[in-house]
């Protein structure tokens, strides 16, 4: 029974998906949590949160105390070989699986839109970070540490950023913008000084920025000349990264797929949009696109590919999936009731 289960996850910065399938495909549980980003929380608590979300799925699936034949983490945060190593040393104490796969989420992303992943994958959620993967294993990373590393892009850039500009209306060193008026008002204070004075004081959280990364692109689609700006800027972030993973492991590739996953190009349409056009015009072997499944499935299929468990297994995951999310957003469902459930941070 063993080689039946796989143990599968994304985990990100602002959230944790878990699923436990069977090696023909069928989706037994899926639990959800906060994000588990071991630069976030450390090490251990990332491992301890995902064993509370594997511990209600197992539940859930009926497999209590089975250990599965895979398990596949794939986790926002591992950005670096040693972090990946500690992250595998700290999982395999657990003793989930038989076999055990620690990785970046970057590649959940590049296999959920990828049926060979080969090619580029960028995640723009809280953060950024992308991933290129030639046909011969090799693969283009980024440390992705921040502005020590020359980053800028997702959501917490995006947010500050914002701030930075509605501080500087109402100021009179910027131009007018929106974001003077929906900055303060989100965090139900009186002007975007305000914002940053309550960020000064430590009255408000720094990570509380990332929430303002949609209402910045909800702006650019109303027309904000300074939300334009930041999204034009975000876009060509997302396209820098792809164009630097290709030329370091696609050079001369006839054909490969980008998948653009993450948060912020999931809640605009036209950010990746925009980004399709310019990697289309720069990138012409690119082949551009958003998935329309959630990464935690890349995790499951990278699974099921390690368990030869064949195509018509990954079209049966896909389909569960699918259905499942459909199924999200009406309260009171009973499959989402039976399939997922909410746990908090340990």
């Amino acid at each position: 029974m063993s080689d039946r289960i796989l143990i599968a996850v994304d985990g990100g910065n602002s959230k944790t998906d878990l699923v436990v399938v069977r090696s023909d495909g069928a989706l037994l549980a899926h639990a959800r949590g906060p994000g588990c980003s071991p630069h976030h929380m450390g090490t251990d608590a990332c491992v301890g949160l995902i064993g509370e979300l594997l511990a209600s799925a197992r539940s859930q699936a009926g497999v209590d105390g089975l250990r599965a034949a895979t398990a596949v983490l794939l986790i926002a945060g591992a950005d670096l070989e040693s972090e990946e190593e500690e992250l595998r040393g700290c999982a395999q104490r657990r003793d989930w699986a038989e076999q055990l796969v620690v990785g970046n989420d970057t590649l959940a992303v590049l296999r959920t839109g990828s049926d060979d992943c080969v090619g580029v994958a960028v995640t723009c959620g809280a953060g950024i970070n992308a991933l290129g993967r030639a046909a011969d294993g090799r693969r283009a990373r980024f440390p992705a540490l921040g502005p020590i590393t020359g980053d800028w892009g997702g959501g917490a850039d995006l947010g500050l950023a914002a701030l930075g500009r509605a501080v500087r209306a109402d100021d009179g060193r910027g131009r007018p913008t929106a974001l003077a008026k929906l900055v303060p008002e989100h965090f139900s204070l009186h002007s975007a000084e305000d914002v940053a004075l309550a960020l000064h004081r430590h009255e408000l959280d720094s990570e509380r920025l990332v929430e303002l990364a949609p209402l910045v692109l909800d702006a650019a689609d109303a027309g904000d000349s300074s939300a334009i700006e930041l999204r034009e800027r975000l876009a060509e972030e997302i396209v820098a990264f792809v164009r630097a993973a290709a030329g370091r492991v696609l050079e001369g590739v006839v054909r490969y797929d980008v998948v653009l996953g993450g948060s912020l190009l999931a809640h605009s349409k036209s950010l990746g949009e925009l980004v399709i056009e310019r990697l289309r015009t720069e990138l012409p072997a690119a082949d551009p696109h958003v998935p329309t499944l959630p990464p935690v499935v890349g995790s499951a299929l990278l699974g099921l590919d390690l368990m030869e468990a064949g195509a018509a297994a990954a079209e049966r995951l896909r389909a569960a999936v699918l259905e499942l999310t459909s199924t999200q957003g009406s309260k009171g469902s009973s499959k989402r009731r039976n399939l997922m459930t909410e746990v908090e941070a340990p």
